[in-house]
């Protein structure tokens, strides 16, 4: 069974989903987690709730090893 894992996070959208577009360009498949919240709620919840980048349990290593060279 194949889990989906925490990458990295964001307390920004707008940085959250480059680093998506960035790893699926790398060839890993990568969704955002929480970011609806800040659409809603403003810059205050993106404190206590940051977008989270996820990614496949089998991807994790070469997703934050990717993650480690990125810069927006």
């Amino acid at each position: 069974m194949t889990d989906v894992v925490e990458a990295t996070r964001f307390n920004n959208r707008v940085q959250a989903d480059l680093a998506r577009l960035y790893l699926e360009k790398e060839g890993i498949s990568a969704v955002l987690f929480d970011a609806e919240i800040h659409t809603i709620f403003g810059w205050f919840y993106a404190l206590v709730f940051p977008v989270r980048v996820m990614v496949l349990d089998e991807d994790l290593d070469a997703a934050r090893q990717l993650l480690l060279n990125y810069k927006p």
